[in-house]
């Protein structure tokens, strides 16, 4: 799903026009190699994307992300969440360029290997944050930079997935999993980012729903409900509940629910990603095939005016972004200047590996508060940089507590 709604029409993009800019000049850009379990979707995409694609070699198991490594420059992760880290350590390792699908790893002790290890190997690490590029999500931010809304003090942020997605695409790893380490990461880097970096994450809780997707009393989730709890410099807190599930009915009037709502001193931002103005019906093939309340901002096909057909939205152009990234950093001047191009581009809050703390750190107490539910403990609660650890697990009733990670966060 991810490949075909936005790395493909990239690749087929770059392949049409390669990719320029004034301060790194015209870039080849190729999909060169594909490392998968099977190579069946490699197969079916070079065979519906013919000479939309370059030709590229298709590596299996056992080894096939070593094997790929010795035919590419830059390497992307788009694997189930709970296997990005491996790939991207040894991509890393191999002097390599590395974007992540979100959520980048699902500890801290993984993501301080492979920041430490893009420092060492003098390579960008990035994660996929496709979010902050939605036009109505980089509105919202300027308003805050621009002191148009004013010291956050609330939010809610819901995004909810179709049966097909737990029930279909994912089935074949989603034992085990909840929807809101895959998803909810969004909405936690939007608010991290958006409402930062002048404040100090405080706590996490979370509960969830299981019974559809699997066993009413086993570890895989159908809704996850989580609250984030930060405080402001001038001591004030500021809590966002965020609401995420895979098990919406297939029917529904659009692919994803999704919407947030943001409190300030001064006044309130609603977003409502599904229902962006246009309704359409279409008889015999709606909602199936074409959404009542479709969302042609993030991966939209089309016919432009001159004739050219498309695929586009700001889930390419996220994409777009790290190629010109790297590309400024290999081409963007003199060799002897590379490094200071490294740092430049590692700056970027917005995408960084090094910018992820928060992010991975919620999702970090997240696992492990649901796996305390899992196994007959709810309503725990995790303490960030509090006196006894940087993330810190306590369940209700005792005075103990669990340290999941000792180092601040």
């Amino acid at each position: 799903m991810i490949f075909d709604e936005t790395y493909r029409p990239l690749f087929e993009q770059m392949h049409r026009h390669g990719m320029f800019r004034r301060d790194f000049g015209y870039v080849e850009v190729a999909l060169s190699a594909v490392a998968s379990r099977t190579g069946q979707r490699a197969e079916r995409i070079r065979d519906a994307a013919g000479p939309r694609l370059p030709p590229f070699r298709s590596f299996v198991e056992p080894d096939s992300v070593a094997q790929m490594l010795g035919e590419v420059d830059v390497v992307c992760v788009a694997t189930p969440d709970d296997r990005h880290f491996q790939a991207a350590m040894a991509a890393i390792k191999a002097g390599k360029h590395v974007l992540i699908e979100k959520p980048s790893v699902l500890d801290l002790p993984q993501l301080d290997r492979l920041v430490q290890a893009a420092r060492e190997s003098e390579v960008l690490a990035k994660v996929v944050y496709h979010k902050l590029a939605d036009p109505d999500h980089k509105k919202l931010r300027t308003h805050v930079l621009n002191g148009v809304l004013q010291h956050v003090n609330n939010g809610y942020c819901s995004l909810l997935e179709p049966k097909s997605i737990s029930g279909g695409q994912f089935a074949e790893w989603i034992s085990g999993r909840n929807p809101a380490t895959y998803v909810a990461v969004h909405y936690l880097k939007l608010i991290d980012f958006t409402f930062g970096p002048n404040w100090c994450l405080a706590r996490v809780g979370a509960t969830g729903q299981r019974g559809l997707v699997g066993s009413a009393n086993g570890p895989t989730w159908d809704s996850v409900q989580l609250q984030v709890v930060y405080t402001h410099g001038d001591g004030r807190e500021a809590a966002f509940d965020i609401h995420t599930s895979w098990v919406t009915p297939d029917n529904f009037p659009g692919y994803v629910e999704q919407e947030v709502q943001f409190r300030f001193d001064n006044g309130i931002w609603n977003a409502h990603q599904r229902k962006r103005g246009v309704e359409l019906t279409v008889e015999d093939r709606s909602p199936a095939e074409f959404k009542y309340t479709p969302n042609h901002h993030y991966n939209g096909t089309f016919i432009e005016p001159w004739g050219e057909a498309t695929q586009r939205g700001y889930g390419v152009e996220i994409l777009h972004r790290f190629f010109e990234e790297a590309a400024y950093v290999e081409y963007g001047g003199d060799r002897v200047d590379r490094s200071r191009r490294i740092r430049e581009m590692s700056a970027l809050a917005y995408n960084d590996l090094s910018a992820d703390r928060n992010v991975v750190a919620i999702v970090q107490a997240l696992e492990e508060v649901l796996r305390e539910q899992a196994n007959g403990s709810p309503g725990c609660m995790v303490e960030v940089n509090s006196p006894d650890g940087g993330l810190v697990l306590r369940r209700p009733g005792q005075s103990g507590c669990k340290v999941l990670y000792a180092q601040q966060v």
